[in-house]
C-alpha cells in the first residue's frame, strides 16, 4: 500500500528528502555544462591553437557580457508578471535547460585548420549563445532555494544537497573527460613524440570534444526534468521581485544596495576567491599534466581523489553548522586550505616526479578538506543575505541580489583564466607548438604557477569569510527570529484584511 503523503499547514507536500535530491539534480544539470568551462580555454589552447593573448582577450570580452547578463535575466525575471503551468521559475528552467542540450557542444565546433578570424567567430559566437542558455536556467535555479522553504536550518540542508549535486556534477566529467580526449602523441610515422627528457607526451583530440559535449546536454537535461517533476515550491513565487514599487529596474541603484549587504559581499568575495584561484588554475594544471607529468588523461582522476575529501563532511555538516555556525566553521575551513596551499608549493622543488605527484595530490587532499565546509553551505550563505537585505531594508530583492552575486562570480571566471593564460605565455608557453612542442623549462613554470593559484584562492577566501561575511552564529539567530516575527505580523494583517 503506498504511504500517503503528508502535508504541511499550507496544503503542501512536506520538505524532505525529495526536495533534497531534487534539488541536487538541478545542479548536476548545471554542472554538466558548466564542468565545460574548464575545457573551453584548453580546447582552444591547445587543439585550435590561439595564441595565449588573443585567447585571453577573447574570453575576457564573452566573460564581461556573461556577467553583464546575470542581473539583466534576473530583472527580467522578477518583472515577469505571467502565470505560467509549472510556474515561473520552473519555466525559466524548462527554457534553459531545451537550449543547453546543444548550446554547450557549439563552443567546441572543431576546425583547426580554420582561418584565425573564424576561429574567432566560433568562440565568441558559441559562447554568447551558450552562456545565455545557461543563464536563463541558473539564475531562477539559484534563487529557487529561497523558495522551496522558508525554514533556515532546511535552507542550509538544500544547500548542502546543491553542492552534493553540484561536486558530482563536476566530479563524473572531469574525471572521464580527460581520458577520452588525451591520448599519447605520435607523429605521421607512428612514432611516438618525446620531450627534452625522451618522455612520451600526451595531445588533445579535438574532435571527440564537440560529442562529449553533446552527451553532456542530454544528461543535464534528463536532470533539469528530475528536478522541475520532483520539487515542491512552498514560498509564494510573487513574493520575489526587485523592488516593493513599480519602478523601473536601476542597475546602479541595484548594484549599490548589494554593497550594502555586507554579507552578500563577503559570499561573493569567497565565491570570486575560489573562481580566481582554484578554478582558473584548471587550464593551467592540464597543461602542467600534460607537459611535465606527461598524464593529461589522468589528470581529472588526480583531481578527484585531491576534492573526495570533501564528501566527508557531507554526512555532518547540519551537526557541524548547527554547533559552530555556518561562518565559523567556514572560517577554519577556509584556513586549513592556506595549508594545503602552503604544502604545494613544495611539490615543484622535488625533482622525482612521481613524490612530486604524491605531494601535489597530497597538498590537494589538505586543501579539498578546508573547502570542504564552505561547499556544503556556500548557497546557504546567499540565502542568508537575501533574508539580510530583507531585515535590513525590508526588501527580499532574490533575483537581484543573487544576479548580482553571479555577475562577480562570472566577473571572476572571465578575469581570472584571462590573467592565467596571459601569465601563461609570460611563462613560456607557446600555443603554435601544441602540448608537445612545449620545452621543460615551461612545463615546470606551469608547476609553479598552478601552486601559487592555489594558495591564493585559500587566503583570499579566509578574508572575505573570516573578516567581511558578518552573520556569525549569534547574529543569524536574531535575524531569523526577527523576520519570523515580522512575517507572522503579516500574515495577521493579511488575514485580518481578508476577514473585513
Amino acid at each position: 500500500m503506498k504511504k500517503p503523503v503528508q502535508l504541511d499547514e499550507n496544503g503542501k507536500r512536506k520538505f524532505g528528502m525529495l526536495d533534497k535530491i531534487a534539488y541536487a539534480a538541478g545542479d548536476f544539470g548545471c554542472n554538466m555544462s558548466f564542468s565545460l568551462k574548464g575545457t573551453v580555454q584548453t580546447f582552444w589552447l591547445a587543439f585550435m591553437m590561439i595564441e595565449t593573448g588573443l585567447l585571453s582577450l577573447l574570453l575576457l570580452i564573452v566573460q564581461i557580457w556573461d556577467a553583464i547578463n546575470d542581473p539583466i535575466i534576473g530583472a527580467m525575471i522578477d518583472a515577469d508578471k505571467r502565470k505560467y503551468k509549472m510556474g515561473k521559475f520552473k519555466t525559466y528552467i524548462f527554457i534553459g535547460a531545451i537550449g543547453l542540450l546543444v548550446a554547450g557542444a557549439l563552443v567546441f565546433l572543431p576546425f583547426p585548420n580554420a582561418d584565425l578570424w573564424v576561429k574567432c567567430l566560433l568562440f565568441v559566437g558559441g559562447y554568447i549563445v551558450w552562456d545565455a542558455c545557461y543563464t536563463i536556467a541558473n539564475v531562477p535555479y539559484g534563487s529557487m532555494l529561497s523558495l522551496v522553504t522558508a525554514d533556515g536550518a532546511e535552507r542550509s540542508q538544500l544547500s548542502t544537497w546543491r553542492s552534493i549535486g553540484s561536486m558530482f556534477g563536476n566530479l563524473v566529467p572531469q574525471m572521464i573527460l580527460p581520458m577520452l580526449i588525451w591520448e599519447k602523441a605520435f607523429d605521421e610515422n607512428g612514432q611516438p613524440v618525446l620531450n627534452e627528457l625522451g618522455e612520451q607526451v600526451e595531445v588533445l583530440m579535438g574532435n571527440r570534444v564537440f560529442f562529449a559535449a553533446l552527451i553532456m546536454g542530454v544528461l543535464g537535461f534528463i536532470a533539469f526534468m528530475f528536478m522541475i517533476k520532483k520539487i515542491t515550491i512552498r514560498v509564494d513565487e510573487s513574493t520575489v521581485k526587485t523592488s516593493e514599487q513599480t519602478e523601473k529596474f536601476n542597475v546602479l541603484q541595484a548594484f549599490a544596495n548589494f554593497m550594502k549587504n555586507r554579507p552578500a559581499v563577503g559570499a561573493t568575495l569567497a565565491a570570486m576567491a575560489m573562481f580566481l584561484g582554484m578554478n582558473s588554475a584548471t587550464t593551467a594544471t592540464t597543461i602542467m599534466f600534460a607537459t611535465y607529468f606527461n598524464k593529461a588523461s589522468l589528470s581529472g582522476i588526480v583531481m578527484a581523489i585531491g576534492f573526495v575529501p570533501m564528501l566527508f563532511f557531507m554526512p555532518f555538516i547540519k551537526k557541524i553548522v548547527n554547533k559552530y555556525g555556518k561562518k565559523e566553521s567556514s572560517a577554519v575551513g577556509a584556513f586549513v586550505s592556506i595549508i594545503g596551499g602552503v604544502i604545494m608549493l613544495l611539490f615543484p622543488l622535488i625533482p622525482n616526479k612521481t613524490i612530486a605527484l604524491v605531494l601535489y595530490v597530497l597538498s590537494l587532499s589538505i586543501f579539498g578538506i578546508g573547502l570542504g565546509i564552505y561547499t556544503c553551505v556556500s548557497w546557504a550563505f546567499m540565502a542568508d543575505a537575501i533574508d539580510y537585505n530583507e531585515w535590513k531594508t525590508g526588501k527580499r530583492e532574490e533575483g537581484v541580489v543573487y544576479s548580482l552575486h553571479s555577475f562577480f562570480r562570472k566577473l571572476a571566471q572571465g578575469v581570472g583564466p584571462s590573467i592565467v593564460l596571459l601569465l601563461m605565455g609570460v611563462l613560456g608557453y607557446v600555443s603554435e607548438l601544441g602540448t608537445e612542442g612545449q620545452s621543460i623549462a615551461t612545463a615546470y613554470n606551469m608547476c609553479w604557477l598552478v601552486a601559487g593559484l592555489y594558495l591564493f584562492s585559500a587566503v583570499l577566501m579566509f578574508v572575505s569569510i573570516a573578516f567581511v561575511y558578518n552573520l556569525d552564529k549569534k547574529t543569524l539567530a536574531k535575524m531569523e527570529a526577527d523576520l519570523k516575527a515580522k512575517h507572522e505580523t503579516e500574515d495577521q494583517i493579511g488575514a485580518k484584511i481578508v476577514a473585513e
